[in-house]
């Protein structure tokens, strides 16, 4: 592993992997499992997504980068989304 969390998969696992292709990452006691997102289901890799956009989203949170706004003025700028 490498000093930035990188690790290497050896060519001979990489077949059928294309370059930059996003791996679904799942820690079992002391191994790891990946698992390419495109063999998921969508419903299931929907769901992947939207927790790290939560996770993010709660990160910038505790950053404070977050604008307060009163539930009129969020509804009234929901239309913009």
């Amino acid at each position: 592993m490498s000093s930035k969390g990188q690790i290497v998969i050896p060519a001979s696992m990489r077949k059928g992997l294309s370059e930059g292709e996003k791996m679904l990452v799942i820690k079992e006691g002391e191994r790891f499992i990946l698992k390419p997102l495109s063999d998921l289901e969508e419903s299931i890799r929907e769901d992947i997504i939207f927790a790290e956009k939560t996770e993010k989203a709660f990160a910038d949170y505790e950053k404070g980068n977050f604008i307060k706004k009163s539930d009129v003025d969020f509804i009234n700028n929901l239309s913009s989304w």
